[in-house]
């Protein structure tokens, strides 16, 4: 996972210190940007679980694999569809 786009998620709303449900089509939209097309996507950071679901939803079909890393789980596949 060397070349992985690294997501921050509590950096989404930073700004707000708490994530905010109305806000919810503004951090999808930052995902997707950071995201790109076909890459391998690391989320981590503080957020509520919700937000991660979403993103997760999002990001299927758009990133060759998703992964979650916490300090607690370690790192968690929630997808792969690399052709290897």
């Amino acid at each position: 996972m060397n070349n992985a786009v690294i997501i921050d998620v509590s950096k989404f709303y930073e700004q707000t210190e708490t994530a905010k449900l109305s806000l919810l089509n503004e951090y999808v939209q930052k995902a997707k940007e950071l995201a790109g097309e076909g890459n391998e996507i690391v989320l981590t950071g503080a957020a509520p679980v919700w937000l991660y679901l979403k993103i997760a939803h999002v990001l299927h079909g758009k990133a060759r694999k998703l992964t979650y890393r916490s300090p607690v789980t370690g790192d968690v596949v929630i997808f792969d569809h690399s052709p290897d």
